[in-house]
C-alpha cells in the first residue's frame, strides 16, 4: 500500500490539506483530511501556498499528479494555461471544443488539486461565478486576491 503524507496549511479561506504519496502532490483540498506525517513534497507545497496567499507566488512548482481519464487530464493541463490573475469563460474554455462545454465542466469539477490547477479562473458566461467545490465565497476570494496581486484582464468581480 502506498503511503500517505499530509501538510496543513492554515489560509484566509480556511484550512487546506495537501495530500501527498511520495513523488508528487495528490490533492489540495479545503475539506479536512487524515492526519499523517508530512513528506518533502507536501511540505514544499505548503510552502508554496502560504507564498501564494501572502502575494508573492504566481506559479507553483511542486510536482502534481491526479488520476483521471485522458480527457480530463487534458482538461486540468488547460486549466494551467489560464494566467494568473485572469479569468475566462466555461464558453472561452472550450473554444476548441464547444461540443464538449458540459464534459469539460465536469472535468473542471473532478479537479482534486485546488489553486494549484487553477479551476476557480473559470466562470460562467455572463461572468458570474458559478461551479466551485470549494465553495463559491472561496472562488471569489481567490479570483479577487490574484486580481489584487496583477490587476490585468477582467476587472474585479463585484457581488
Amino acid at each position: 500500500m502506498e503511503s500517505i503524507f499530509c501538510s496543513i496549511v492554515k489560509s484566509p479561506i480556511g484550512e487546506i490539506s495537501i495530500l501527498a504519496n511520495a513523488n508528487f502532490i495528490t490533492e489540495i483540498s479545503f475539506t479536512p483530511k487524515i492526519k499523517a506525517n508530512e513528506n518533502e513534497i507536501s511540505v514544499l507545497a505548503a510552502k508554496e501556498l502560504r507564498k501564494y496567499f501572502e502575494g508573492a507566488l504566481q506559479n507553483f512548482t511542486f510536482p502534481i499528479q491526479q488520476s483521471g481519464t485522458d480527457f480530463q487530464q487534458k482538461v486540468w493541463q488547460s486549466l494551467l494555461e489560464i494566467p494568473y490573475g485572469e479569468t475566462i469563460s466555461y464558453a472561452q474554455f472550450s473554444v476548441h471544443n464547444p461540443l464538449a462545454i458540459r464534459a469539460m465542466a465536469a472535468a473542471n469539477g473532478k479537479n482534486k488539486v485546488a489553486i494549484a490547477i487553477p479551476c476557480h479562473r473559470v466562470i460562467g458566461s455572463n461572468g458570474n461565478l458559478v461551479g466551485y467545490a470549494g465553495e463559491i465565497w472561496r472562488k471569489e476570494w481567490l479570483i479577487n486576491h490574484e486580481k489584487e496581486i496583477n490587476p490585468r484582464g477582467q476587472t474585479l468581480l463585484k457581488f
